[in-house]
């Protein structure tokens, strides 16, 4: 039992210091000046990440429709709309201004997608919140973003 308590005793210090858990790896995305930014440039702000084949995709349109429906709510919260394309680039039909992932296939490798498809959102802390290889409702999303670790905490600073 004492062992017990010692171990929890030296873990958890470092456990409340572990804010990041799984960090989102860094990539360079383009801006609408001619210089790619990183997502490190973007702490502070929720990151959706979507990697599809292709804007066309009808898995990457629904995925889009259920950010639409809750866009006002997703702006608030200055959330950033990132996209890599894997086979071929075109226009997304969106309200939401997306960015372009500057390397798609190098972003698709480094976040280990396996198949055609995947969604990432990536808390302002720069840790991967939820991560799906199917559509994840728009709702699903902004709940994520609430409940991350920065909100949470700032959330109990300001009570």
């Amino acid at each position: 039992m004492r062992i017990l308590i010692l171990a929890l005793a030296l873990l958890l210090p470092s456990l409340a210091a572990a804010e990041v858990v799984r960090p989102a790896p860094d990539f360079v995305w383009l801006s609408s000046s001619a210089k790619g930014k990183s997502l490190k440039s973007l702490r502070g702000q929720p990151v959706v990440l979507i990697v599809a084949e292709s804007p066309r995709q009808r898995i990457f349109r629904a995925q889009v429709g259920q950010l639409k429906k809750l866009y006002q709510l997703l702006g608030n919260e200055k959330m950033v709309a990132i996209a890599a394309f894997t086979r071929e680039s075109g226009v997304i039909r969106s309200n939401i201004p997306f960015v372009l992932a500057a390397d798609p296939n190098y972003v698709s490798s480094i976040y280990g997608v396996q198949g055609n498809f995947a969604v990432f959102v990536i808390g302002e802390d720069g840790n991967i919140d939820a991560l799906s290889d199917k559509v994840l409702p728009g709702q699903r999303i902004i709940d994520i973003i609430n409940n991350s670790f920065v909100v949470q905490r700032d959330n109990r600073k300001s009570e």
